[in-house]
């Protein structure tokens, strides 16, 4: 199976990817969300929030790492899935989640590490779960991830993948507003095996990376008719040839065209009207 044009669009919309100049973004410099109603405008590697709400530090189940950063921002309904997130890990089996970046107070293009999380809609989740929030530090600290969750050949899961990853996994696809969840090929084909076609696989989609976090993308919600949706994910598991694909040479085995920087997009007009807004 060869990457076709509009696969090829799909994913490049879908996850991180070098972006020429990223360090030259004025985004990163806002230190304050705008007021008004929340509302997600563009996409997810083009776009930016109006009116966006912060994430806690700590909350019932979860703690946020790597504040410094400032990306603790989101739309409600991202703000609202990591709550329930953490509320169902809790209730699991008492442990906390660690959420890494959602996006800058005003979202927009960040000066390093993503090319989405631009909209409010993004959230990387890691799959290493903690006791306390001074375990999150000793866990993440910046400039080192917390452990993979796949072997080094990554095509099994390693021995730290278990119930608790797959619950955290499975809770976060079940969300009737998460439109997809990028995971390492390696655990998207393990959660095949084990969970056989089981219609919440379907949202997971296999990207390079993400073997130690699954990142998060919300649905367009409503109240935001300038968001721009992703294209629908395919039809079935997802467990079949497409899958499969990611376990050949030419996918395992990355050309250097495919590392090179892209194009800027143009950002949507009301985005530049949020950047020079108070």
């Amino acid at each position: 199976m060869r990457l076709g044009p509009s696969l090829i669009v799909g994913l490049i919309v879908a996850g991180p990817a070098p972006l020429a100049g990223a360090a030259e973004t004025p985004w990163s410099r806002v230190e304050h969300a705008s007021l008004g109603k929340p509302t997600a405008i563009g996409g997810p590697s083009n776009g930016c929030i109006a009116g966006a709400q912060s994430l806690p530090a700590t909350g019932t189940g979860f703690v946020s790492i790597r504040r410094h950063r400032n990306r603790f921002y989101g739309h409600p309904e991202t703000i609202r899935l990591v709550k329930d997130l953490g509320k169902a890990m809790d209730t699991h089996n008492g442990r906390l989640i660690m959420i890494g970046d959602l996006s800058q107070p005003r979202g927009g293009r960040m000066n390093s590490s993503h090319v989405s999380h631009q909209n409010g809609l993004d959230v990387d989740v890691w799959l290493t779960l903690v006791d306390s929030p001074a375990g999150a530090v000793r866990a993440a600290p910046e400039g080192q991830d917390p452990p993979s969750m796949v072997t080094p050949d990554g095509l099994e899961l390693s021995s730290r993948f278990g119930p608790d990853q797959l619950f955290l996994i499975r809770t976060a696809a079940a969300e009737p507003t998460v439109d997809r969840i990028l995971v390492n090929p390696g655990i998207k084909r393990a959660l095949c095996r084990m969970e056989h076609n089981a219609a919440w696989l379907r949202k997971l989609r296999p990207w390079w990376g993400h073997d130690a976090h699954m990142h998060v993308r919300l649905k367009c919600p409503p109240g935001s008719p300038h968001c721009q949706q992703q294209a629908p994910v395919p039809a079935g598991s997802g467990c079949g040839a497409e899958l499969a694909w990611w376990f050949s040479p030419e996918a395992r085995t990355p050309t250097a065209s495919s590392s090179k920087p892209r194009a800027r997009p143009r950002p949507p007009a009301q985005c530049q009207v949020l950047l020079r807004g108070s």
